[in-house]
């Protein structure tokens, strides 16, 4: 056993960054964690120049966020590191919730079979860290350690960063600037930006534990449980044998105290047993909060991740909304830098990932109020719901230990083109996609895989389409829009069986769950947006009404170029 060493990144002199006047980048991003640096990869996906700034020199210290969400690893598989990833991590699907030792409820993330990733992952936040920076370098991202951006004055066109170096301080202009630097987040205070919201009163204990067991991968939750009573633990399993545990203290816990190992070994080895050997690899005691920014855009400086809005880390909401956050971002910052669309449908993405924060605090706030109850009324509430729930089912669904992170269905989103036809099933405008096992060539694939790089009209067919619906289709990259230059839109055959299509990316329903999911009959059309959302579906393909479609999803309805 041993603990993880951080990596140590090079210092790279800011000469070629220094000049009078300062220089103007098209993109900067500030905070090289998850977020900033998933933004960074997409940015250079798109071909664009991205230039990363970060204060430090190494990855997160200690597990920090460790779920990842089944949104997330489809989001990381188009940025390139999924598979990576889930082969380091631990899979897992589902979570137990304990009431003293009986088993009270029981959870499972992917109930249905064909889906290519996990309901979770576990992995420590420093090895993902690690992977997106060797992408982002690998890609051609400019990242600049031990840069700390100590002021941004704003202007109508632009933004001007301060940026301290061990070689000096000096100014540089950015086009867009992505602010991804944390929960503390020094620009947002810089700039004087408020953050509203709830401050929980209770502390909690984080202890990463190098160790051998034979636990299940699976998430288990106790209330109440005889080796810390009175309060819940967590227990998680990470990779290379690291287990996560978090102990409950109570608001009057000496945060200083409780960190000293002489208070936290006894703790373990209450829950663990005196016997097994263990190492720390990490100790924190956290508080949480649920709030957000009341606007994540300010002219050309956008906030992401942390920085815009927080959750307490119960529902692992924390990371997986960041990477939402990143992909909802990237696609319509990269129209507007190439000239495709008015900046104004840099709004959406702050309606729409403002409309997902307050979601995500919502479940937040009410998993932490049943787990740290404030008034005897609630704590009254949840005593009742254990005690109720060992022993009658209809009482398990009200045990709430945290409701985990589940992708936001953006249904208010002002891009959306609502219903005119008749559908069943989840995947309406604003849905996240569901995924599916398709062939491609002969070959087995998945379905998520096939879209995301851009928009994509997706066309279900049972038989080869009529010489009309393939011009229409054809024509689908050459629509007329208002803009500089057109926006592409790619056409996706969904085929019940195999069909050669000249011409035509043609992929094969090969066990009719893409169908059944997405409720297709012959000749149901969908749009689709770059970062997978559904924006429209039609029963037949209309050019007129898709045109009228895709000009709504560039938000030409919130202004014209």
């Amino acid at each position: 056993m041993g603990a993880y060493v951080n990596p140590i990144y090079p210092y790279k002199s800011p000469a070629d960054l220094m000049s009078t006047p300062p220089q103007r980048k098209p993109l900067i991003v500030i905070g090289a964690g998850p977020v900033g640096l998933a933004a960074a990869i997409d940015a250079r996906l798109q071909g664009l120049d991205v230039l990363v700034l970060d204060d430090d020199k190494t990855v997160s210290v200690g597990s920090r966020a460790v779920c990842y969400a089944k949104r997330s690893l489809e989001i990381l598989d188009r940025l390139g590191i999924a598979e990576q990833a889930c082969n380091m991590g631990v899979s897992w699907n589902i979570g137990r919730t304990f009431l003293e030792e009986d088993e009270v409820y029981q959870f499972n993330l992917v109930p249905d079979a064909g889906h290519k990733r996990p309901g979770m992952i576990n992995l420590q936040q420093y090895h993902v860290e690690e992977m997106l920076i060797a992408r982002a370098l690998a890609l051609g991202a400019d990242i600049r350690w031990q840069h700390k951006v100590t002021a941004v004055t704003r202007h109508d066109a632009y933004a001007t960063l301060t940026v301290e170096t061990p070689e000096g301080t000096f100014d540089i202009e950015a086009d867009w600037l992505v602010v991804a630097d944390g929960a503390r987040s020094p620009i947002r205070r810089h700039l004087g930006l408020d953050i509203e919201g709830r401050v929980f009163q209770d502390r909690f204990l984080i202890a990463d534990v190098i160790m051998k067991a034979d636990y299940p991968a699976e998430r288990w939750f106790w209330f109440d449980p005889p080796f810390h009573p009175n309060q819940s633990v967590l227990l998680h399993k990470q990779s290379n044998n690291v287990w996560r545990i978090d102990f409950q203290l109570g608001w009057d816990a000496d945060p200083e105290e409780e960190k000293k190992p002489e208070k936290v070994i006894p703790r373990l080895q209450a829950m663990l047993g005196d016997d097994r050997p263990f190492e720390l690899e990490w100790v924190s005691i956290y508080t949480f909060q649920c709030r957000r920014m009341t606007d994540f855009r300010h002219g050309r400086v956008l906030f992401a991740g942390d920085a815009a809005h927080q959750v307490s880390p119960f529902g692992a909401r924390g990371a997986n909304s960041g990477f939402q956050d990143a992909d909802d971002l990237m696609w319509k910052l990269g129209l507007v830098i190439k000239g495709q669309a008015n900046e104004k449908l840099l709004d959406t993405y702050a309606h729409d990932r403002q409309f997902a924060a307050d979601e995500n605090i919502m479940n937040s706030t009410r998993s932490t109020d049943f787990i740290t109850p404030k008034s005897r009324t609630s704590r009254t509430f949840r005593n009742q719901v254990l005690a109720l729930a060992k022993h009658h089912p209809f009482a398990r669904k009200l045990v709430n230990s945290g409701r985990l992170s589940m992708p936001s269905f953006l249904t208010e989103s002002v891009l959306n083109t609502p219903d005119t036809d008749a559908f069943e099933g989840q995947m309406v405008p604003g849905a996240p996609m569901d995924d599916a096992p398709v062939q491609v060539n002969g070959q087995d694939a998945w379905l998520l895989d096939q879209v995301g790089k851009g928009f994509q009209v997706m066309l279900f067919a049972e038989a080869p389409p009529s010489p009309e619906v393939l011009a229409q289709l054809a024509s689908c990259g050459s629509l007329p829009l208002q803009a500089n230059e057109p926006v592409q839109v790619t056409p996706l055959i969904v085929a019940s069986s195999p069909m050669n299509i000249p011409g035509m990316n043609v992929i094969v329903d090969s066990q009719g769950l893409v169908a059944k999911r997405y409720d297709a009959k012959n000749g149901t059309t969908y749009l689709l947006r770059p970062d997978q959302h559904v924006v429209a579906r039609w029963r037949t393909l209309g050019t007129v009404q898709l045109q009228a479609a895709l000009a709504r999803a560039l938000g030409a309805q919130i202004g014209q170029a």
